[in-house]
């Protein structure tokens, strides 16, 4: 998939958007996707100013939003401006190695089960084949009230 797909499974927008591509991607399974990290992100200017380094919490987010595409892809929809798919937990996260301006940040997802709404994912992220973080995730899809 490229940009223009992932736009259209996937509500968010720059400067919040952090999947660049999809490599691959079976639905009800797995999806393989990736970030360009690069030094103009605009969290750089204060995370570090004198050692750049990509947040935590933003890895974690990218993986999340790579689960999303894998959700909406699996389910066969495409957001709406009806509901919305919540980052509702994370469990086991670790992280093993810093990420920096000029990596390539791969998403790797894969779907431990569905029920009532309730997504589960095992997640992990890799920088030239090492691991740099992984997780248990949880979304929720919910209707939005008007």
């Amino acid at each position: 998939m490229d940009i223009h797909q992932i736009l259209e499974h996937l509500p968010h927008r720059y400067p919040f958007l952090l999947v660049d591509r999809v490599v691959a991607l079976e639905a009800g399974k797995s999806i393989h996707a990736y970030k360009n990290v690069t030094i103009n992100e605009p969290f750089f200017q204060g995370h570090f100013p004198h050692h750049p380094v990509m947040p935590g919490v933003l890895i974690m987010e990218a993986l999340a939003q790579a689960a999303g595409i894998l959700s909406f892809k699996t389910m066969g929809e495409k957001p709406s401006d009806d509901s919305v798919f919540y980052f509702v937990g994370i469990d086991a996260a670790r992280f093993k190695k810093p990420v920096m301006p000029g990596d390539q940040l791969h998403l790797h997802v894969s779907i431990e089960r569905q029920m009532r709404g309730i997504w589960k994912y095992k997640a992990e992220a890799r920088v030239d084949g090492e691991m740099v973080a992984e997780a248990n995730l949880m979304c929720a899809k919910r209707d939005i009230a008007k």
